[in-house]
């Protein structure tokens, strides 16, 4: 019987995902509708779904950190941004829902100010899931608007934790200061992983991490699981494989984030009034976009970057769910509210997907309607990068990078500028008198900031994924690059692949290094 449910699950869940990919919506849009279709023709309950959608958002987090610079969250842009947000959409969300109530919404009938409060603090959040697959699928995790973005993602979560435990009645245990030991801890982490070389057991010891030091030992004193993991990823941020491991996560962590979205569909059944009221919800998502931009142009970051980090928000968190739940046992919220705040939440994610499948450019169009910055005061991070005093770029900084740029700097002398986006490599380049950028060549930001771009002649990709050099040889044609562009590729299809997508020269690593193998073996013989 279990496998006879788990595989109904899975077929409504591809059936649907595959429509919406049809009708050129994400995926993500389908399993949100499979679930509410699950629960509407009454199919069994599948525990599974709910335990899998928890190990995905772990697993997620857990990513997420890996990629974390934790000197983030002390930034203004990131604190004072999320502050003043979630007081400014509090208000909005109690006044909104007042409002309703003096309309007449029956839904509110015997709710106070109290119940709009609590109802508004809990959609002032955004989905640390949703976001972080916006930003994933557009490997904009490391641009400046990501990077706010997750900060912002970071300090909600904390926001959650102290409602949660002040809501709940439960402190933390006081074990919980134990916990200030995983930073010596860190380091013992980061030795065993150094020990291991094979991929798979890599990806391996990453989940246990995840789980065990991560989301176990965090419940076990009374604090997030998956808050413990994202902590855990980013003290381990920075190690040579971090980055290796989050990418191989990736394909795991997508099935189980399918789970996720049913699990969001699979919790009830609305009916017409709820229906209603969850449209009277979404009213505010225009209202607290508009409120990021204009609180991080006062950060004095560029409009572009405002709106992407704006549009990436723009929808509710899953942890409105757990605020209806929490306000229902209390009293103080109506039981009818979990399936509306269900609805709310399904509602604004197939919304911010359609709006974020384009976002980019929407985002682009949007800036392009507000008043001109001047370049010298805006944020020092989000200020144009002038590339113009080179000639050549070198895409990716590691050994087959850092060789390629030796040889174009000390053989040829041509002026060459590495782009790395490993912050230690950066500095270690640095001090060995390498010319080097700290930026992702992968994220479309970094294009949108350069300058000069005009004088660069050649372009290395040279980063170890064949699907990092695609990206940053199809931004770097739409960026007007006319120049030569060099790639390095392991595969014969990977080859050929860079080669229809614009690439003038393809090294191909191992059928080259096999030819000058070769080449030396009989040079050696003949003694030349």
């Amino acid at each position: 019987m279990f496998t006879t449910t788990a595989a109904i699950h899975l077929a409504v869940a591809f059936a649907l995902g595959l429509g919406a990919v049809l009708v050129r919506l994400p995926p993500l849009v389908g399993f949100l509708a499979a679930g509410f279709v699950l629960g509407a023709a009454g199919v069994e309950d599948l525990p599974l779904v709910s335990e899998a959608a928890d190990l995905g958002v772990t697993l997620l987090l857990f990513g997420i950190g890996l990629k974390l610079d934790v000197r983030t969250l002390v930034r203004k842009e990131v604190w004072l941004t999320n502050g003043a947000h979630m007081l400014v959409s509090t208000a909005l969300g109690a006044g909104l829902l007042g409002l309703a109530s003096t309309l007449g919404m029956s839904l509110l009938d015997g709710t106070n100010a109290v119940t709009w409060a609590l109802i508004g603090f809990g959609l002032s959040f955004s989905s640390t899931v949703f976001v972080v697959k916006v930003l994933d699928d557009r490997s904009d995790i490391t641009a400046t608007y990501g990077r706010i973005a997750v900060g912002v993602l970071v300090m909600q979560d904390i926001a959650a934790v102290a409602f949660l435990t002040i809501a709940g009645g439960d402190v933390p245990s006081p074990w919980a200061f134990a916990l200030v030991g995983l930073v010596p801890l860190a380091w013992v982490f980061r030795r065993v992983w150094d020990l291991i070389d094979a991929p798979d057991l890599q990806v391996l010891y990453g989940i246990v991490l995840a789980l065990v030091p991560g989301y176990a030992l965090f419940e076990a004193v009374g604090l997030k699981g998956d808050l413990g993991a994202l902590i855990v990823g980013a003290l381990l941020a920075g190690h040579p494989v971090a980055s290796d491991v989050a990418h191989r996560l990736l394909s795991v962590k997508e099935l189980l984030l399918v789970a996720f979205f049913l699990d969001i569909g699979l919790s009830g059944v609305p009916t017409g009034a709820d229906l209603a009221m969850a449209g009277v919800l979404l009213v505010l998502l225009p209202v607290q976009t508009v409120a990021y931009v204009l609180l991080l142009w006062a950060m004095r970051l560029r409009h572009r970057t405002s709106w992407l980090t704006a549009l990436t928000m723009a929808n509710f968190s899953e942890f409105g769910l757990i605020i209806a739940v929490t306000g229902a046992a209390s009293g103080l919220v109506p039981e009818r509210w979990v399936t509306v705040m269900a609805v709310a939440v399904a509602a604004s994610f197939v919304l911010s997907a359609i709006v974020n499948a384009r976002g980019v450019r929407i985002a682009e169009r949007l800036a392009a309607l507000m008043p001109a910055q001047d370049p010298a005061r805006l944020h020092p991070e989000d200020r144009p990068l002038d590339v113009g005093h080179a000639s050549a770029l070198v895409l990716g900084m590691g050994r087959v990078g850092r060789a390629a740029f030796t040889r174009l700097r000390d053989e040829h002398g041509i002026a060459a500028l590495g782009i790395e986006h490993d912050a230690t490599r950066v500095e270690a380049l640095r001090a060995d008198g390498l010319d080097v950028l700290l930026a992702d060549a992968t994220d479309s930001d970094f294009w949108a900031r350069v300058s000069r771009s005009d004088r660069i002649e050649i372009a290395i990709l040279a980063m170890p994924f064949h699907t990092s050099n695609m990206e940053a040889l199809d931004m770097l044609r739409a960026s007007g690059f006319t120049g030569r562009v060099a790639a390095l590729a392991r595969y014969d299809r990977d080859a050929a692949e860079l080669a229809e997508r614009g690439a003038n020269a393809v090294f191909h690593l191992y059928g080259s290094a096999g030819t000058a193998l070769a080449d030396e073996t009989i040079a050696d013989r003949d003694g030349l």
